[in-house]
C-alpha cells in the first residue's frame, strides 16, 4: 500500500503547525470518535472499517513525495516537515471491535497520544468509519430481513471503484455471503459470484444460443438470467437444455413476488424442483421484508446497499475530550468539551459496556465518563485495545468480525427487526464521573 498520509484535510496540518508555534503540539491528549445520534429512524448501527483503519494507520507516513508536495506548495513549514518526516503514531487506541453494534454516544474509538499525532488521524479515521459503518448498517438490516436466504453484494457499478471494494467488505461483515467485486475477493478473501447480464443474451441470435454458451462455460449449476424477452419461455429453454438440472434462474424486473410464485410452480411442474430462484432489481431492506413470503432462494443487492440505504454516512465525529494540564509527563488529564448549540460534547475519557438482562437480551448501552461502568456477570465491556504504544495489536480475521456481528445482533430486543422508523432499540446511559 502507498502512503495514506495525504488522505487528510489541509486544516489538520494547519492546526499542528500552529500548535508547534504555541508549544502545545506535544501535550498528551485524548480524542474520541463517536456518533451523536443514529441516522434518522434507525434502531441500531454497525461498526465496520476497523481492520481497514488499522491497515491505513500502518501506512500513515510522510515520505519524500508527500513532503515534497507539502513544502513546494507551502502547506507546511520546514520545521513541521522535519517533524512529519519521522512521524509514526506512537500512542494507544481503544475501540469497539469490528462487527459490534453501536448506539448514540458510543465511544467507538479512543485515541491517546500527543495532540499532534492524534490530530493528524481525524480525516483518515472518519472517512473509513463513516462510510464502512453506513454500508454495514444497511447490510445488517438487509440480512436480517433475508433470514437464511443468501445475499450477494453487487453494487460496484454504482459508486467509485475503491468505495466499491470497501462496500463489499463492510457488507460481508454484516452477513452478505459473496460479492461481485473481484478486488474485494482478492484483498479480503470474500467469496465472489457472477454469471451474465442482458447484453450477453442480446449478443447471440437467440436466447437458446446464449444459454448454451453459458452452460458450456459454467456448467449446469450456473444461474441463467431469464427476463430479457419472455420469462416463461426462457425458463422452459433453460430446463430443457439441462434436463431439469439447472442451478438457478435470475429475475431482474417486474413484480418479483408474483413472478417468483409463478416460476416456482413452473419449475416444479417441469421437474426442476432443485432449481433456485434468485432476484435482483434495486432491492433494499424494505423490499426484502416484503418478499419474505415468496419462494425466493437468494437476493442480489446493489445501489441501496452501497449508498447506505438512504444514509450514506453515519455522521461520526472526532473530538478532543481531554488533554494534559501541562507538558509534564505525569500531568493529570483535564476534561475538555464543546458548549456550542446542538454540537455539545461530553469531556473526559469514555468507557462502555452492553447491559444484558438475565436472558441475555440487551437492555442498554452504558457509557462511563472517566471511569469504566460497573456491570454484572453477563454484561459485556465493549472497548478492546487496537493499538498499544504505536504497535497494532487488534488485527483479526474478517470472519471474526462477521461472527461477532451475528452474535451481537442476536442480543437485541425483537423491536430491532422492525423496518419502520423508530428510536434506538436500547437507550444510552451516560454515567458522568462524580466530582
Amino acid at each position: 500500500m502507498t502512503s495514506t498520509a495525504l488522505l487528510t484535510d489541509h486544516y489538520e496540518l494547519t492546526m499542528v503547525g500552529a500548535a508547534l508555534g504555541s508549544g502545545r503540539a506535544f501535550r498528551r491528549s485524548v480524542f474520541e470518535l463517536f456518533p451523536r445520534r443514529l441516522p434518522e429512524g434507525r434502531r441500531y448501527g454497525v461498526v465496520a472499517g476497523v481492520g481497514r483503519a488499522l491497515d491505513a494507520l500502518a501506512e500513515f507516513t510522510f515520505g519524500e513525495a508527500e513532503l515534497g508536495y507539502l513544502t513546494d506548495r507551502k502547506i507546511v513549514t520546514h520545521e513541521l516537515a522535519h517533524w512529519l518526516a519521522s512521524y509514526r503514531f506512537s500512542g494507544d487506541i481503544w475501540g469497539y471491535p469490528e462487527g459490534e453494534l453501536y448506539f448514540p454516544q458510543s465511544p467507538l474509538l479512543r485515541v491517546e497520544g500527543t495532540f499532534a499525532e492524534c490530530c493528524l488521524l481525524e480525516t483518515l479515521l472518519l472517512s473509513i468509519y463513516n462510510y464502512d459503518s453506513a454500508v454495514a448498517s444497511a447490510a445488517s438490516r438487509m440480512t436480517l430481513m433475508a433470514g437464511e436466504r443468501p445475499c450477494i453484494e453487487m453494487g460496484s457499478r454504482r459508486i467509485n471503484e475503491w468505495s466499491a471494494v470497501a462496500a463489499a467488505r463492510a457488507a460481508y461483515v454484516a452477513g452478505f455471503r459473496s460479492t461481485s467485486n473481484l478486488e474485494a475477493g482478492r484483498s479480503y478473501g470474500i467469496p465472489t459470484a457472477g454469471t451474465a447480464a442482458h447484453s450477453f443474451t442480446l449478443l447471440h441470435d437467440t436466447e437458446e444460443e446464449a444459454f448454451r454458451a453459458q452452460l458450456a462455460a459454467l456448467g449446469e449449476d450456473t444461474t441463467l438470467l431469464v427476463d430479457t424477452y419472455d420469462v416463461e419461455a426462457a425458463v422452459r429453454t433453460g430446463i430443457e437444455l439441462t434436463g431439469g438440472r439447472l442451478g438457478a434462474i435470475r429475475l431482474d424486473s417486474g413484480d418479483l413476488a408474483e413472478q417468483a410464485f409463478d416460476i416456482r410452480d413452473l419449475l416444479d411442474e417441469l421437474g426442476a424442483t432443485h432449481t433456485r430462484i434468485i432476484v435482483t432489481s434495486d432491492l433494499d431492506e424494505y423490499q426484502l421484508a416484503a418478499l419474505r413470503g415468496a419462494p425466493i432462494d437468494g437476493y442480489g443487492v446493489g445501489t441501496s446497499l452501497v449508498t447506505g440505504s438512504g444514509h450514506p454516512t453515519c455522521a461520526f465525529v472526532y473530538k478532543l475530550v481531554a488533554r494534559a494540564a501541562s507538558d509534564e509527563p505525569d500531568a493529570p488529564l483535564v476534561p475538555v468539551e464543546k458548549k456550542s448549540a446542538n454540537k455539545a460534547t461530553v469531556g473526559g475519557r469514555k468507557f462502555a459496556l452492553r447491559r444484558l438482562n438475565e436472558r441475555g437480551v440487551a437492555e442498554a448501552e452504558v457509557v462511563g465518563v472517566g471511569t469504566p461502568p460497573v456491570g454484572d456477570s453477563n454484561d459485556r465491556p465493549l472497548l478492546v485495545q487496537l493499538v498499544r504504544g504505536g504497535e497494532i495489536v487488534g488485527a483479526e480475521p474478517l470472519e471474526a468480525a462477521r461472527e461477532r456481528h451475528i452474535a451481537a445482533r442476536a442480543e437485541l430486543p425483537r423491536a430491532a427487526r422492525k423496518m419502520s422508523a423508530g428510536d434506538p432499540v436500547i437507550p444510552t446511559l451516560l454515567l458522568e464521573e462524580e466530582s
